[in-house]
């Protein structure tokens, strides 16, 4: 009922009383998959075997040994496959890595990211409830923590402290990972209070400052030393989640099975990563892991 009401309000033509029965319409090439992260794996298995490509919401599933299960499936099957991780897919963040790659900025010593907002605290919401995959590390820390990957790669050491909830999630986590070449990546999620969701890449030549909120950059600023700052803009063309679904288009009309941007093993080192994380901090969810 609630399918059809909503049809009828925006003009959809179809409408599914069921995500099998969405997932079983020939007419139906590629599902985007926006449900709770505990449904992640679930939800994305089915689509899979019913051999319908999947744009998969962040976090891909609650953790790795989900995700190795619905790579493996998606490759066997030859089906398209992809984490939404949409911040990738951002002209700001593609200016970010030409910057450099080109060397503008040096060798990468210390990279900072953080996301923070104020939640309500509420045991049953999506947040704070451990059985829905609650917590600001899945949720908002993964943005930061996906940034440290792909500016400095996998971390040779793993360090974090967090500030859980009485749920036993954690309200408030802060990592420090660090790197055989001497970088190191300070990197912080929180519901506890906003902070100013930016992020600043520091090298031995010069830094980036990407501008708040970062995950989503309208500006950059590129500084060398002993010269003038240098800005960038990026203005925004609708809501920023067109760039991922242009890629997924791209690549289905291109007969692709992921992604050469943002693929499933680059979603796998994150999944992994964050797992490494959760273990520092003693998160766990009891029905997942």
């Amino acid at each position: 009922e609630k399918a059809e009401s909503f049809a009828k309000e925006f003009g959809f033509r179809k409408f599914y009383g069921s995500y099998p029965e969405l997932a079983d319409d020939p007419d139906v090439d590629v599902i985007y998959i926006a449900t709770p992260h505990h449904l992640h794996f679930e939800n994305t298995l089915m689509c899979i075997q019913k051999g319908k490509a999947v744009l998969c919401e962040k976090p891909f599933t609650i953790n790795s040994r989900q995700l190795e299960i619905l790579i493996n499936k998606a490759r066997e099957s030859k089906t398209f496959l992809m984490e939404a991780m949409w911040t990738r897919f951002l002209p700001g963040i593609g200016k970010v890595l030409k910057i450099i790659h080109e060397g503008q900025i040096g060798n990468i010593k210390i990279l900072n990211a953080d996301f923070g907002f104020k939640a309500i605290y509420n045991p049953e919401s999506r947040l704070f409830n451990p059985v829905l995959g609650g917590g600001s590390l899945l949720d908002i820390g993964i943005y930061p923590v996906f940034l440290s990957l792909l500016i400095l790669g996998y971390p040779d050491e793993v360090q974090a402290v967090v500030s859980k909830a009485p749920t036993g999630v954690d309200e408030s986590v802060s990592i420090s990972l660090h790197y055989k070449n001497g970088a190191i990546a300070s990197l912080h999620s929180t519901f506890a209070t906003y902070t100013t969701t930016d992020a600043n890449i520091y090298g031995d030549k010069g830094k980036i400052q990407i501008k708040s909120q970062w995950f989503r950059p309208t500006g950059i600023t590129l500084t060398k030393h002993d010269e003038n700052a240098e800005e960038f803009s990026f203005p925004a063309r609708a809501n920023g989640y067109e760039y991922e679904a242009e890629e997924v288009m791209n690549c289905l009309l291109n007969g692709m099975t992921e992604s050469s941007i943002w693929g499933l093993d680059s979603s796998l080192q994150l999944m992994r990563l964050l797992d490494e994380i959760r273990m520092r901090c003693n998160i766990v969810y009891p029905d997942y892991d």
